[in-house]
């Protein structure tokens, strides 16, 4: 499994910079209405998911873990599309929304690293950035009237430590692939 983590490392890493730079975007954007929010938030969460998906996709079969990826990956899709299909949703229903991707991204995260940490050393990076996520996820279910600026500042702020613990991961199982090489498969006549 960790061979394939090792390998495909790359997903984390891409995971890690478009959370940063929806991150960046957003909080140098403050003033943005709720509309383009909603869009851009969207936007996000698909690519997110399809990130996701795509990582599941190359450890498929590698491990157990990359089922909750799947999941993650659908639940970001999802929300994304409805951000898309009904941008007229009120500033908390949005919440509830984002809210809840960030917990079940967060405990998809967590499940991961759960996995990780029987063979790599830095897991909890990834533990981190789950519970980062949940408790996110958390703040805007219990805190929904804290205003639409408040919303994009701590959405902008969460992409990026999301995105920097994401990118640290990606860069720390690169190290362990490369400190760990696969075994070559011998062909025999």
């Amino acid at each position: 499994m960790m061979d394939v983590l090792s390998r495909n490392w790359g997903w984390v890493v891409l995971r890690g910079v478009v959370a940063i730079l929806f991150g960046i975007f957003t909080l140098m954007s403050p003033g943005i209405t709720l509309a383009v929010l909603v869009l851009m938030y969207g936007a996000y969460a698909i690519a997110d998911g399809v990130l996701m998906i795509g990582g599941a996709i190359a450890h498929h079969g590698k491990g157990s873990h990359w089922f909750a990826m799947i999941i993650g990956g659908l639940i970001g899709i999802a929300a994304g599309l409805a951000a898309f299909f009904w941008p007229g949703i009120t500033a908390v229903a949005l919440l509830m929304v984002i809210a809840a991707w960030a917990v079940m991204t967060g405990i998809a995260m967590m499940a991961a690293a759960i996995q990780l940490r029987k063979v790599i050393t830095g897991e909890w990076r990834l533990v981190l950035a789950g519970l980062l996520s949940v408790g996110f996820g958390v703040v805007l279910a219990v805190r929904p009237g804290t205003g639409a600026l408040a919303m994009v500042l701590w959405i902008g702020m969460y992409a990026i430590a999301a995105g920097v613990l994401m990118i640290g991961l990606g860069f720390r199982l690169r190290s362990w692939g490369r400190s760990h090489p696969a075994p070559l498969l011998s062909h025999t006549a």
